[in-house]
């Protein structure tokens, strides 16, 4: 187990920066997922982590320690990556042993050491199997194995679900969250695959063009994204966006904002925004109501597309011209072409300003 802490770390390739100035800390026994679009420079910082690419500025540090000059073998990392990178011409017990052997470690402490990682993984009856003999799943197993065997005190993990189908990435899924528990290690993961963050995470580091946007717990970020963009990429179906105007702002703060032609008043943080400032109300599918009961505002959309899944149904329509997702009960039998008239609740809006900074701070549920 480890803490990581980095000091305006830069990159630079070929004099084009990548990396602008990133600060992090992560604690130990942290479960962290890197996430963001393609290109943003997560796999990046993941690599700097783990020495496979210098730092061209700033710091990093593994228990206290300047890692900067120190090779990626002794810095307490492993790495399990994309695509598996096991070597062929080898069983998996010699794939999961060979970082052991190529050190000198006595030969007793690797069998122990990879049978207890086969136990971890279920590899035991695949040991003498080499990977043009294994599923995806199983290789990926090896690998993680691989790092398992080095006890390392973090785990860096490069998108290593994005081969899989559809129902092995779930149960892979699974299977890391599991490690984590039991081995209590700290893991960085890298993914675009926002479901994966949330599922797994204990702390969400959001990336942009090279820049951090926000980091927090997965509630955190999805309750109280830091701008537009956090909420746009963090939820599955993406949040609505309507284009709206502020139109006043009384002494408690609480703004009067048209949106398509309807006034909404909510609360927020005056300091950010102005009067007749543009702004953006975001609306999560789940909170686009099939009733008016209850809610502040109503408007009727127009389904362009309707899909019904059996217990959940999204109806994809317009607005006034905005685009809109609405998730419905799976009862809803709305079809292509029809209108649903739909309820909003003021507790359930979010607000962005002009430089898409969010303006209003939601309440988080708490667990019961």
């Amino acid at each position: 187990m480890a803490t990581i802490k980095l000091k305006n770390v830069i990159k630079r390739f070929n004099e084009i920066e990548t990396i602008h100035g990133v600060n992090l800390e992560l604690e130990d026994g942290e479960f962290v997922v890197f996430v963001g679009p393609s290109g943003c420079g997560k796999s990046t910082l993941l690599r700097l982590i783990a020495g496979l690419e210098d730092i061209t500025d700033g710091t990093l540090e593994i228990n206290g320690q300047n890692m900067n000059s120190v090779a990626p073998a002794d810095r307490g990392v492993a790495m399990v990556f994309q695509s598996y990178a096991l070597y062929p011409h080898m069983t998996v017990e010699e794939n999961m042993s060979f970082g052991l052997r190529m050190t000198g470690v006595d030969p007793e402490k690797i069998k122990t050491q990879v049978a207890n990682a086969a136990s971890i993984l279920q590899l035991e009856s695949l040991l003498d199997r080499k990977p043009k003999q294994l599923s995806g799943g199983q290789r990926q197993r090896v690998a993680i194995g691989r790092a398992i065997v080095r006890q390392p005190d973090v785990f860096l993990f490069d998108e290593p679900l994005s081969n899989l189908d559809a129902e092995l990435r779930v149960d892979m899924r699974i299977q890391i969250a599991q490690l984590h528990s039991r081995l209590k290690s700290s893991m960085i993961y890298v993914t675009h695959d926002q479901v994966e963050a949330m599922t797994l995470a204990d702390k969400i580091v959001v990336l942009r063009a090279g820049n951090v946007e926000q980091v927090g717990s997965p509630l955190t970020l999805y309750h109280n994204p830091a701008n537009e963009f956090v909420a746009g990429f963090i939820g599955s179906p993406r949040m609505n966006f309507l284009d709206g105007k502020v139109l006043a702002i009384d002494e408690k703060s609480l703004a009067t904002i048209d949106v398509a032609g309807q006034q909404i008043a909510l609360t927020v943080d005056a300091d950010k925004v102005s009067i007749n400032e543009s702004v953006k109300l975001g609306l999560r599918p789940e909170h686009v109501k099939e009733t008016t009961e209850n809610s502040d505002f109503s408007f009727t959309v127009e389904v362009d597309v309707a899909e019904h899944l059996g217990g959940t149904s999204f109806l994809y329509g317009q607005y006034k011209g905005h685009k809109l997702t609405i998730e419905a009960s799976g009862q809803n039998l709305t079809r292509n072409g029809e209108s649903v008239t739909v309820g909003v609740a003021k507790t359930d809006c979010y607000l962005f300003n002009s430089k898409g900074e969010a303006l209003v701070n939601r309440a988080i549920p708490s667990r019961t």
